[in-house]
């Protein structure tokens, strides 16, 4: 990588846009089975704002979003494109791959010692999101995010929406993001969650609890993308 590669690296993402999330814990639920958990979490960081298309684009050199725009998060994903990027990115960084990726089996398995970037898992995604407050959102629901009522039915450009306490932006809204965790591998095997709402949803739907699933290597959509994560 040379120089000029390197300063664009350190333009589109730098330690300076992640956030440090401390140590705590969050009780989950799933509302499909009435069930609750709780599920304790260690220190780690979480980008301040979805992957954008800039980013996305210099990784990958792809440019799949439905909505083009400078600075607009990256979406229309599947969730192994997504781990895909975290581990182009923890290369050109420098980084260990946190994912490692068995193509002829479709099989994904996490090296947890690893430094690279990876996905959040949904209680870090929550916890995060949540940031401290208690209530189904951390703020009125126009002043931080795009939904369905003040979209335009399109996604905007990162960070305009006011952020949580923590300094994350545009966890509610704006896309969906995918998370590392299998919903219910019994059930709908080897499907992953997404969490946050999107620019399509009614306000019932954006909420820090809200929890859907689809198809990891299938499923992509015009409200979908992600956000990265890494161990501390």
């Amino acid at each position: 990588m040379n120089k000029k590669e390197n300063e664009i690296i350190d333009n589109l993402f730098t330690d300076l846009l992640m956030v440090e999330i401390p140590s705590g814990e969050i009780e989950l639920r799933d509302d499909r089975t009435k069930q609750k958990w709780i599920v304790k979490i260690n220190p780690f960081l979480l980008a301040k704002f979805p992957v954008t298309q800039d980013l996305y684009f210099e990784i990958t050199k792809e440019e799949p979003s439905t909505f083009k725009g400078k600075g607009y998060p990256v979406e229309t994903v599947t969730w192994k494109e997504a781990v895909s990027f975290c581990n182009k990115l923890s290369i050109r960084s420098g980084l260990n791959p946190y994912y490692i990726i068995n193509e002829e089996k479709e099989e994904v398995v996490y090296d947890v010692t690893a430094d690279g970037f990876r996905l959040p898992t949904e209680a870090e995604w929550e916890y995060a999101c949540n940031a401290g407050t208690t209530g189904i959102r951390y703020g009125d629901l126009n002043s931080i995010a795009w939904f369905k009522d003040n979209s335009s039915m399109t996604t905007h450009a990162v960070g305009q929406k006011a952020p949580n306490p923590w300094g994350l932006y545009d966890m509610l809204g704006n896309v969906w993001e995918w998370c590392s965790d299998i919903y219910d591998e019994a059930v709908y095997g080897s499907y992953r969650i997404f969490r946050g709402g999107g620019w399509a949803d009614d306000e019932r739907s954006v909420m820090a609890t809200t929890r859907r699933r689809s198809h990891p290597l299938k499923f992509k959509i015009d409200d979908l993308g992600f956000r990265i994560a890494k161990n501390k």
